[in-house]
């Protein structure tokens, strides 16, 4: 089964990548591997608090199937981490990347968004540094795939865990069913 390793920020957003973490390892018997930028334990938005396996720096492409890149607040702050050489590294390999909402950011940063079709919270959200893929962002709802690269907007974590999890051969009926079971309070389910 393939290795995952989910990439986690100080105020990482706890609902970007729990679905895709949870379907992965649980129903899928995927390895899957939490990383921060220097190894620290970091806390969520909502409070959790996580203790990663390993500093970032320490994860070597070859051994894991992809680098997954949750948002958060730190992202768009004044010192936000700097991991655009590991994702560059990444992008050399031939690993799937991906993030999700400030985790796009990340991969603008980067310059692996200057080529490839992408989305993101708003095209006002990649407007950093060494960013030129303006002509190739796409504004839509949903997760958004190129290549071995993957975005989402925050809002999107649904089709985030699909692309993901279709991009390492994980599809098919098994995971349709079970990501439809998440679709049906959006489908017409209303309070009463």
């Amino acid at each position: 089964m393939p290795a995952l390793t989910l990439l986690l920020t100080e105020n990482f957003a706890d609902w970007e990548c729990a679905l895709l973490s949870a379907a992965a390892r649980t129903h899928l018997g995927c390895g899957v591997t939490v990383a921060t930028p220097d190894g620290l334990p970091v806390t969520s938005m909502g409070g959790l608090r996580v203790t990663p396996h390993a500093p970032l720096e320490r994860i070597d492409p070859k051994e894991t199937d992809a680098l997954l890149i949750a948002g958060g607040t730190s992202w768009e702050s004044a010192t936000p981490p700097d991991i655009a050489e590991t994702l560059r590294t990444f992008d050399r390999s031939g690993r799937l990347i991906a993030g999700i909402c400030g985790g796009t950011i990340a991969m603008a940063r980067a310059g692996l968004l200057n080529t490839r079709r992408h989305t993101s919270n708003s095209r006002e959200t990649l407007r950093v540094e060494f960013y030129a893929g303006e002509a190739l962002y796409s504004d839509q709802p949903g997760a958004c795939r190129d290549r071995h690269i993957i975005t989402a907007p925050g809002t999107a974590p649904l089709t985030f865990t699909a692309e993901v999890l279709g991009a390492l051969g994980l599809g098919g009926p098994a995971l349709t069913g079970f990501l439809d079971l998440f679709t049906r309070e959006k489908m017409g389910l209303t309070p009463t």
